[in-house]
């Protein structure tokens, strides 16, 4: 019985002192801290955003300051059909309106799987590519928080040396869109696209997820690009090209993923034009 008082004892003096400085002056009088005003991006997208094969993860890591939460719900083989028919965007919406941030704004880029060709994903490049792009930036805007398209990121293909550039259509579109609905404009398109022809071919290919096979490194040296892998999978080789199915995502060399150096590198050129259009965000950047 002694040593079970002795310790209510102790725990009474415990508890004595917590009360103590509960009400001890300094501690009453401190200032209240100042509220912090965080602000949020998310990004929206398919693989060339996504978190494997993507520039958003090394956005999201190296290109934010801490007062800027950075969600990435990009995903590999969506299109801005699909995206959207799959509720991809319901939980992007809703992340939009989260409340507590000062300003959420919403980076959209597709293209990729919006070209013809890839069934359950492909949409037509004259009205319906257009049309959801504008349904989205509608809807971004009715839930509080605010647009910025992106123009796709450029495959890394050449033929005799000049950079195959098989998403200028889409790059255009999204263009006028912007212009349309006055939306910020971050054109990954034009400044990936002058990136990868000053590199080449062959300086080019180190920006892949893996190292090239030696008949592809092979034809850079002369020029042409071959065995090309548009969207993120298992590849398997079908008419002397690679192909996969959507959503397996599998580390392997292709012209439009990207590793840890393509993923460094485009995630700088998309902080950079983001400062530059949206200069509210310059703040929360880190070049």
């Amino acid at each position: 019985m002694r040593g079970y008082s002795r310790l209510a004892g102790a725990v009474l003096c415990a508890l004595c002192g917590v009360a103590a400085a509960a009400v001890d002056p300094s501690l009453r009088d401190r200032p209240a801290p100042t509220p912090i005003r965080a602000s949020k991006i998310v990004l929206v997208g398919d693989s060339t955003t996504a978190v494997q094969g993507g520039w958003g993860p090394a956005f999201c890591a190296r290109h934010v300051t801490s007062f800027l939460t950075c969600t990435n719900l990009a995903r590999g083989g969506r299109s801005t059909y699909n995206y959207r028919a799959e509720g991809s965007w319901t939980l992007a919406e809703a992340e939009m309106r989260t409340p507590g941030y000062a300003a959420t704004w919403v980076l959209v880029q597709f293209g990729h799987n919006d070209q013809p060709g890839k069934p359950g994903r492909s949409t037509d490049l004259a009205r319906e590519f257009p049309d959801n792009l504008r349904r989205y930036v509608r809807e971004i805007r009715a839930a509080g928080a605010q647009p910025v398209l992106l123009t796709p990121l450029t495959r890394r293909q050449f033929a005799e040396g000049v950079l195959i550039d098989d998403l200028a259509p889409w790059a255009d579109a999204v263009r006028t869109v912007a212009r349309e609905m006055n939306v910020p404009l971050v054109d990954l398109h034009a400044r990936s696209r002058a990136v990868v022809q000053a590199l080449g071919p062959v300086a080019s290919m180190p920006l892949a997820q893996a190292a090239a096979a030696p008949a592809q490194v092979s034809a850079a040296l002369g020029g042409t690009t071959v065995g090309a892998a548009p969207a993120a999978g298992a590849l398997t080789v079908q008419n002397n090209s690679l192909t996969e199915p959507m959503g397996q995502a599998k580390v392997a060399f292709d012209y439009t993923h990207l590793g840890p150096d393509g993923a460094a590198l485009f995630a700088t050129l998309v902080t950079e034009e983001l400062a530059r259009q949206v200069p509210s965000l310059r703040p929360l950047l880190i070049p």
